[in-house]
């Protein structure tokens, strides 16, 4: 089985939207609009190919966006600096084999070397045990509890601390940035995007 884990492109959308969508009450749906504010903003935007198959992906953060979103919107109030997990999306054809690890492994790496705090919510209505725990054995803790709007389930946001953020702002951020090293690199955004801000709909991770 040959695992990869990079950076969507264009031609992925269809199969990302359409993945998203099959997903279960878990995962709010996404309209093709929605989905290219994620491609054209996202800072962690990385897909997983299985031999050449779409098996998920997880997009990701960074503070600063004008993105319509409850739960980021809550973490822009309280925290300068953050990466906020959006959304997790796995293929029910490759779930239970650790790929939901793989993917926070890889985006605690992107978030190590950027910001001090890793951030995402997860559903309480209806409460899947498995996820929360899930997210505490792998370091989150409960910052507060929301609903996502008058009508829309309870949430529990999450947090968890980066240490190794600030050794590597001492050393490098304030000084230059990081290395130029391929596995360090800014996701490329599409021409353009940069300074495209809107805001889109209610998301979750």
């Amino acid at each position: 089985m040959a695992l990869a884990i990079r950076d969507v492109r264009e031609h992925d959308l269809d199969a990302v939207l359409a993945l998203n969508n099959a997903a279960g009450r878990s995962i709010l749906t996404l309209d093709a609009g929605q989905l290219r504010y994620f491609f054209e903003h996202a800072n962690y935007f990385r897909v997983a190919e299985i031999d050449g198959n779409m098996a998920g992906f997880l997009i990701a953060l960074r503070e600063g966006l004008d993105y319509d979103s409850p739960n980021y919107r809550w973490f822009s109030a309280h925290y300068p600096q953050f990466v906020y997990i959006d959304r997790i999306v796995i293929a029910n054809a490759y779930r239970r084999h650790g790929l939901g690890r793989i993917f926070y492994s890889d985006v605690h790496s992107y978030a190590e070397v950027r910001v001090p705090l890793l951030t995402c919510e997860v559903f309480l209505e209806p409460r899947d045990d498995v996820v929360v725990l899930f997210h505490g054995t792998y370091g989150f803790q409960e910052v507060d509890q929301q609903k996502m709007g008058p009508d829309g389930p309870q949430v529990s946001l999450l947090a968890k601390d980066l240490p190794s953020f600030a050794y590597v702002r001492d050393t490098w951020l304030e000084h230059g940035g990081l290395p130029d090293a391929p596995w360090l690199a800014e996701r490329e955004l599409p021409h353009g995007s940069g300074s495209q801000r809107r805001a889109v709909g209610e998301r979750r991770s």
